[in-house]
């Protein structure tokens, strides 16, 4: 039986069967003996990443492991854990992941494969983490491959395009503590001319807008505390222009905040804090399309006023926008391989139709900034633009024809964004 969808609704999955093995040898098997599967997470991506027209395979039933090693400070975990089912494990061992993502109900696996991030001058992707993939190849072998290997930077985000992965070993840091404020209505302008201290005013900052008001209608603040037992200083009442909000909120405002993670200056762990959403919480399904797009962090005021001109052609199909930052790094189909980035993160209304011409508006307006899509979201973005927007995406596709020679995991998106390999 098939998984049918993707969590927000827009993809009806075209799969003949879903493998749920409970085994690596078992999925060894599966693999071998097949001729085109695809890896399927938890289902959170927009786009047709992981859509098949042959089987899917999904690793959650494998053995689960959160193998820490304190003295190596890394954490080797099964690939099919979400976040949320990891973190509490890494945190009593007396470490921590360096960033989440806004929802900890992703997987692994899946979050690194597509490039998901969370927020951050001097953080990096939640693949950025990544010290070493073990994964199935086309043929049903096992294969590590570490940091410092010839492949390893082609490896990671690889959007299941080289293996099915099974688990990856992730550096870790010392536990911390996060604090989050979130302040109400900053004007546009104090974002366009302060961008910098804003966005690293906090460990993790995200602005938010539905791109239809000069105020941005929240910012959330994410404060590391370095000791806990001494009471921080309260936060300022006024802040860049913006007030600081009177209670919790939610992202998308005249939303119930009980789902989202504790604000207000309450002090927790890590994990409790760096993602918008609390892990007890399952977010609704079908309510909503995604769409990111990653530009250089030098051109984020300027990228900015550019869709601020153009508002009148998105807006309107827009819950909520979300302006975040990623550090640089090196792999290969990282959108923010080689600079440092911001995103533009768009959440839709559940409607394509309406979203599509969206879309085309956005993109035009930062094709001047060499925009690089999300992966795992919807975009339009032609598969001719991508050798210009990632240096080494000819070595990417050379290495997938490699790895893959008979097409296993080939599908149509990726026949479509890495023709003739």
């Amino acid at each position: 039986m098939s998984a049918e969808r993707n969590w927000g609704g827009n993809i009806a999955f075209h799969a003949r069967r879903l493998h749920s093995p409970e085994s690596v040898g078992a999925l060894q098997e599966i693999v071998a003996r097949s001729e085109r599967i695809r890896p399927l997470g938890t289902r959170h991506s927009f786009s047709t990443v992981a859509d098949t027209d042959g089987d899917h395979v999904s690793t959650a039933a494998l053995p689960p492991v959160v193998d820490i090693d304190s003295d190596a400070r890394t954490a080797t975990v099964s690939s099919g854990l979400r976040f949320g089912e990891i973190a509490g494990t890494i945190d009593r061992a007396g470490f921590a992941l360096h960033n989440l993502g806004s929802l900890p109900h992703i997987s692994v696996a899946g979050a690194c494969s597509t490039g998901t991030h969370g927020s951050g001058t001097t953080n990096a992707s939640l693949a950025g983490a990544v010290r070493a993939l073990t994964m199935v190849t086309a043929d049903g072998e096992q294969v590590e491959v570490r940091r410092g290997d010839p492949d390893f930077e082609g490896s990671v985000v690889a959007l299941g395009a080289l293996g099915v992965v099974t688990h990856l070993t992730l550096d870790l840091l010392p536990s911390f503590s996060v604090r989050q404020w979130v302040y109400d209505d900053m004007p546009r302008e104090e974002l366009g001319r302060n961008f910098a201290e804003v966005m690293s005013a906090g460990y993790s900052v995200s602005a938010f807008t539905r791109w239809q008001d000069p105020l941005l209608e929240q910012v959330w603040l994410k404060e590391r505390v370095e000791d806990p037992s001494t009471p921080p200083a309260p936060a300022p009442r006024e802040w860049y222009g913006a007030v600081l909000a009177d209670g919790p909120r939610h992202p998308v405002p005249g939303m119930p905040a009980a789902h989202c993670t504790p604000q207000n200056g309450d002090v927790g762990a890590w994990y409790e804090r760096l993602p918008h959403f609390r892990m007890e919480f399952t977010p609704s399904s079908g309510e909503e399309i995604q769409s990111e797009y990653f530009v250089d962090r030098a051109d984020a005021p300027a990228a900015f006023d550019a869709l601020w001109k153009v508002r009148e052609h998105f807006a309107a199909a827009v819950q909520i926008g979300e302006i975040r930052t990623i550090a640089a790094d090196e792999l290969w189909l990282s959108p923010a391989f080689g600079r440092d980035s911001v995103a533009f993160h768009f959440t839709w209304i559940p409607d394509t139709a309406a979203v599509l011409p969206a879309l085309a508006a956005i993109e035009q307006a930062l094709r001047p900034f060499s925009a690089r899509p999300h992966w795992g979201k919807l975009f339009t973005t032609p598969a001719a633009d991508l050798p210009a927007l990632y240096p080494r995406y000819d070595d990417f596709r050379a290495l997938a024809a490699r790895r893959d020679p008979s097409g296993t995991f080939r599908n149509d998106y990726l026949r479509e964004f890495f023709p003739g390999h």
